[in-house]
């Protein structure tokens, strides 16, 4: 049985769509693949045995990831994919054709599939994976963002990505983050500042993960960012610190790649523009702490307005630049 859980979790895209279900039949699955990856057709092949998928799902606007499993071999087949996409097997193997490639995808190598063309896949009997789709849109914002210019798409990206080791296991390790959190009801992914910060995350880690016409300009050397465009930065840090800023975001504000926005931070404002936005939201939380009442606030809840995620590091971050700990500011 399926079961749909809206909460909200990112703040442009409206409630957040969260799928927990243990078995469905063959149509119900056609159903749920249709409605939050593609349109799809589902086979079997003969004597395969009673078709039962399971799904573990969140999606976050343009962001989709799923903990598929099947418990019979199934072949998939997309007419033609309007996304990005990259499927990670957690068990058994996956074979796919798409682009002109054949892939034999393994937990130790994931498979990705980029828009304009049809996806053939099949799976064994008791296989699993990590379902990662990305709106093309959005991926492709994210690249412009980044690089602080216009770019032409569809990405070239390629059709593997090594998960064993290096970038591409970092980002496995990151949407793995986000697949443990749905068993969690109140997880703080389910705060907007903090959904959409991981939402950023987990589209530039693939973007910087794998490599495309892009990503020599992406991580080569960049020139630092002029004065002006630095100011716009922290103007808007300063205005609305309560947004929540991507890097990404702030360099579309500065009109420049986000290399020559960290460079151009750490040159003219001493720090990253990350742990800039920190040390403001951190005096923000100061402010909020001592005009509190603490019958009433409690530290947690100040820390999580502010998009602090780990009360620890919030505490530990709170007390080197303050010397004392939020709940010694709050009662005071």
């Amino acid at each position: 049985m399926a079961e749909v859980f809206p909460r909200s979790a990112h703040a442009s895209s409206g409630a957040a769509d969260v799928v927990h279900l243990s078995s469905v039949d063959i149509d119900q699955a056609r159903t749920l693949l249709n409605r939050f990856y593609y349109p799809v057709a589902v086979g079997m092949p003969d004597g395969a045995g009673t078709f039962a998928l399971g799904m573990e799902l969140i999606q976050l606007g343009p962001l989709t990831v799923g903990q598929l499993s099947f418990a019979t071999a199934v072949t998939l087949l997309v007419a033609e994919l309007d996304a990005y996409h990259v499927s990670m097997p957690t068990s058994g193997r996956l074979h796919a054709r798409h682009a002109g490639h054949e892939i034999v995808a393994t937990p130790s190598t994931g498979v990705v599939f980029g828009p304009g063309s049809p996806v053939y896949t099949s799976r064994e009997a008791h296989s699993a994976e990590l379902a990662v789709k990305i709106e093309r849109k959005a991926l492709e914002e994210e690249l412009s963002g980044l690089l602080g210019r216009p770019i032409e798409g569809p990405i070239d990206l390629p059709p593997e990505i090594d998960l064993s080791s290096g970038p591409g296991h970092s980002w496995s390790r990151l949407v793995r983050l986000l697949r443990d959190e749905l068993e969690f009801s109140q997880s703080l992914f389910y705060q907007p500042m903090i959904a959409e910060q991981l939402r950023s995350a987990v589209l530039s880690g693939l973007l910087l993960s794998v490599p495309h016409r892009y990503h020599q300009e992406l991580t080569g050397p960049a020139a630092p960012g002029p004065p002006r465009a630095i100011r716009r930065v922290v103007e808007a840090i300063q205005s609305e610190p309560e947004r929540p800023f991507t890097v990404t975001d702030l360099a579309r504000i500065a009109g420049m790649s986000v290399r020559s926005l960290q460079d151009g931070f750490r040159r003219h404002v001493g720090m990253a523009p990350m742990t800039y936005l920190q040390q403001v939201r951190l005096g923000r939380a100061r402010e909020a702490l001592r005009m509190a009442d603490p019958l009433r606030v409690t530290v947690a809840a100040v820390a999580h307005r502010w998009g602090f995620a780990h009360l620890g590091r919030f505490a530990s971050a709170y007390r080197g630049k303050f010397g004392e700990s939020p709940s010694e500011t709050l009662r005071s």
